[in-house]
Protein backbone atom coordinates (compact mmCIF):
# COMPACT_ATOMS: atom_id res chain seq x y z
CA UNK A 1 0.00 0.00 0.00
CA UNK A 2 1.18 3.36 -1.08
CA UNK A 3 1.17 5.70 1.88
CA UNK A 4 1.35 8.99 -0.66
CA UNK A 5 -2.33 8.07 -1.76
CA UNK A 6 -3.16 8.37 1.80
CA UNK A 7 -2.05 11.49 2.43
CA UNK A 8 -2.60 13.03 -0.96
CA UNK A 9 -6.33 12.15 -0.19
CA UNK A 10 -6.21 13.84 2.86
CA UNK A 11 -4.62 17.06 2.05
CA UNK A 12 -7.03 17.25 -0.73
CA UNK A 13 -10.09 16.94 1.77
CA UNK A 14 -8.19 19.18 4.02
CA UNK A 15 -7.60 21.48 1.27
CA UNK A 16 -4.22 22.02 3.28
CA UNK A 17 -0.99 20.33 4.05
CA UNK A 18 -0.23 18.67 7.18
CA UNK A 19 1.06 19.94 10.41
CA UNK A 20 4.02 17.14 11.50
CA UNK A 21 2.04 16.17 14.54
CA UNK A 22 -0.23 15.26 11.92
CA UNK A 23 1.67 13.30 9.39
CA UNK A 24 3.03 11.45 13.08
CA UNK A 25 -0.48 10.99 13.88
CA UNK A 26 -1.52 9.20 10.24
CA UNK A 27 1.43 7.21 10.28
CA UNK A 28 0.61 5.86 13.45
CA UNK A 29 -3.03 4.95 12.43
CA UNK A 30 -1.86 3.57 8.91
CA UNK A 31 0.47 1.35 11.05
CA UNK A 32 -2.14 -0.13 13.50
CA UNK A 33 -4.40 -0.25 10.43
CA UNK A 34 -2.20 -2.66 8.37
CA UNK A 35 -0.23 -4.13 11.40
CA UNK A 36 -2.77 -4.99 13.95
CA UNK A 37 -1.69 -6.17 17.24
CA UNK A 38 1.54 -6.92 15.86
CA UNK A 39 4.89 -6.00 17.81
CA UNK A 40 6.77 -2.88 16.68
CA UNK A 41 9.88 -4.15 15.63
CA UNK A 42 12.99 -2.02 14.85
CA UNK A 43 14.11 -1.27 11.22
CA UNK A 44 17.10 -1.60 9.60
CA UNK A 45 17.92 1.63 9.79
CA UNK A 46 17.66 1.61 13.68
CA UNK A 47 19.27 -1.30 13.80
CA UNK A 48 22.06 0.02 11.93
CA UNK A 49 22.20 2.98 14.47
CA UNK A 50 22.36 0.82 17.11
CA UNK A 51 25.54 -1.07 15.83
CA UNK A 52 27.58 2.00 14.59
CA UNK A 53 27.66 2.87 18.11
CA UNK A 54 28.38 -0.47 19.83
CA UNK A 55 31.94 -1.82 19.45
CA UNK A 56 31.25 -5.54 17.87
CA UNK A 57 31.53 -4.39 14.33
CA UNK A 58 35.43 -3.66 14.57
CA UNK A 59 35.71 -7.52 15.18
CA UNK A 60 36.08 -9.99 12.16
CA UNK A 61 33.47 -13.12 12.03
CA UNK A 62 36.42 -15.96 12.93
CA UNK A 63 37.83 -14.05 16.23
CA UNK A 64 36.75 -14.25 19.65
CA UNK A 65 35.10 -10.87 21.67
CA UNK A 66 36.40 -10.45 25.03
CA UNK A 67 34.30 -8.23 27.34
CA UNK A 68 35.53 -4.44 28.78
CA UNK A 69 34.82 -2.67 31.41
CA UNK A 70 32.43 0.70 30.95
CA UNK A 71 33.97 3.50 29.57
CA UNK A 72 32.66 5.57 32.13
CA UNK A 73 33.41 3.64 35.48
CA UNK A 74 36.25 1.29 34.41
CA UNK A 75 34.77 -1.30 35.98
CA UNK A 76 31.06 -2.46 35.94
CA UNK A 77 29.05 -3.04 34.15
CA UNK A 78 31.09 -5.52 32.07
CA UNK A 79 30.11 -5.31 27.87
CA UNK A 80 30.75 -7.95 25.49
CA UNK A 81 29.73 -8.01 21.41
CA UNK A 82 27.19 -5.48 20.50
CA UNK A 83 26.68 -3.78 24.15
CA UNK A 84 25.53 -6.81 25.56
CA UNK A 85 25.75 -6.49 29.67
CA UNK A 86 24.04 -8.52 32.02
CA UNK A 87 25.16 -10.76 35.06
CA UNK A 88 26.77 -13.64 32.49
CA UNK A 89 29.35 -11.00 31.66
CA UNK A 90 32.56 -9.74 33.81
CA UNK A 91 36.28 -9.64 33.14
CA UNK A 92 36.42 -13.37 31.66
CA UNK A 93 33.66 -13.24 29.07
CA UNK A 94 34.65 -14.43 25.72
CA UNK A 95 32.13 -15.30 23.05
CA UNK A 96 32.20 -15.83 19.23
CA UNK A 97 31.21 -13.45 17.05
CA UNK A 98 28.25 -15.67 16.29
CA UNK A 99 27.23 -15.12 20.22
CA UNK A 100 27.54 -11.17 19.85
CA UNK A 101 24.78 -11.58 16.98
CA UNK A 102 22.44 -13.99 18.61
CA UNK A 103 22.90 -11.69 21.82
CA UNK A 104 21.94 -8.51 20.08
CA UNK A 105 19.18 -10.40 17.87
CA UNK A 106 17.51 -11.08 21.51
CA UNK A 107 18.04 -8.02 23.45
CA UNK A 108 17.05 -5.65 20.61
CA UNK A 109 13.86 -7.31 20.72
CA UNK A 110 13.32 -7.31 24.37
CA UNK A 111 14.17 -3.30 24.52
CA UNK A 112 12.03 -2.77 21.50
CA UNK A 113 9.00 -4.44 23.15
CA UNK A 114 9.61 -2.34 26.57
CA UNK A 115 9.46 0.95 24.20
CA UNK A 116 6.11 -0.90 22.41
CA UNK A 117 5.01 -1.27 26.14
CA UNK A 118 6.45 2.82 27.46
CA UNK A 119 4.77 4.30 24.52
CA UNK A 120 1.57 2.51 24.04
CA UNK A 121 -0.33 3.80 20.93
CA UNK A 122 1.18 7.01 21.28
CA UNK A 123 1.67 8.15 17.32
CA UNK A 124 5.13 6.93 16.46
CA UNK A 125 7.15 7.50 13.27
CA UNK A 126 9.50 4.18 12.42
CA UNK A 127 12.38 6.29 12.75
CA UNK A 128 10.81 7.74 16.36
CA UNK A 129 10.38 4.16 17.37
CA UNK A 130 14.00 3.27 15.78
CA UNK A 131 15.62 6.38 18.28
CA UNK A 132 13.56 5.48 21.29
CA UNK A 133 14.98 1.88 21.05
CA UNK A 134 18.60 3.07 20.57
CA UNK A 135 18.15 5.18 23.52
CA UNK A 136 16.67 2.63 25.56
CA UNK A 137 19.10 0.12 24.41
CA UNK A 138 22.03 2.04 25.51
CA UNK A 139 20.82 3.62 28.63
CA UNK A 140 17.85 1.36 30.28
CA UNK A 141 16.08 4.14 30.83
CA UNK A 142 12.58 4.33 28.70
CA UNK A 143 10.14 4.06 31.90
CA UNK A 144 11.98 7.04 33.55
CA UNK A 145 13.39 9.52 31.22
CA UNK A 146 11.16 12.73 30.16
CA UNK A 147 12.14 12.25 26.73
CA UNK A 148 9.59 9.25 27.22
CA UNK A 149 7.19 11.55 28.75
CA UNK A 150 7.80 14.45 25.67
CA UNK A 151 7.31 12.15 23.37
CA UNK A 152 3.67 10.77 24.77
CA UNK A 153 2.36 14.45 24.88
CA UNK A 154 3.55 14.62 21.22
CA UNK A 155 6.32 16.97 21.60
CA UNK A 156 8.39 16.11 19.67
CA UNK A 157 10.78 19.15 19.68
CA UNK A 158 11.40 19.17 22.73
CA UNK A 159 11.50 14.60 23.05
CA UNK A 160 14.41 15.30 20.49
CA UNK A 161 15.80 17.90 22.98
CA UNK A 162 15.85 15.97 26.08
CA UNK A 163 18.44 13.41 24.13
CA UNK A 164 20.95 15.35 24.13
CA UNK A 165 20.73 15.55 28.34
CA UNK A 166 21.91 11.67 28.60
CA UNK A 167 25.60 11.82 27.83
CA UNK A 168 27.35 11.14 31.02
CA UNK A 169 28.33 8.30 31.90
CA UNK A 170 30.57 7.99 35.80
CA UNK A 171 29.54 11.19 36.33
CA UNK A 172 31.09 12.87 33.25
CA UNK A 173 30.73 13.60 29.73
CA UNK A 174 31.65 11.08 27.25
CA UNK A 175 32.02 12.18 23.45
CA UNK A 176 30.96 8.68 22.18
CA UNK A 177 27.24 9.07 23.80
CA UNK A 178 27.24 12.66 23.09
CA UNK A 179 27.55 11.79 19.70
CA UNK A 180 25.18 9.09 19.82
CA UNK A 181 23.05 11.08 21.23
CA UNK A 182 23.09 13.49 18.25
CA UNK A 183 22.76 10.71 15.75
CA UNK A 184 19.06 9.35 18.05
CA UNK A 185 17.88 12.86 17.72
CA UNK A 186 18.64 13.47 13.99
CA UNK A 187 16.61 10.15 13.64
CA UNK A 188 13.93 10.88 16.10
CA UNK A 189 13.40 14.08 14.40
CA UNK A 190 14.00 13.24 10.75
Amino acid sequence: MQRKVIFDAIRRMLGRGFARREVAALDAAIDAALGGDSPRTVSPAGLSLIKQFEGCARVRPDRLVEAYPDPGTGAAPWTIGWGATGPDIGPNTVWTRAQCDARLEADVARHASEVAAAIGDAPTTQAQFDALVSFHYNTGAIGRATLTKRHLAGDYGAAAAEFARWNRAGGRVLKGLTRRRAAEAALYAG
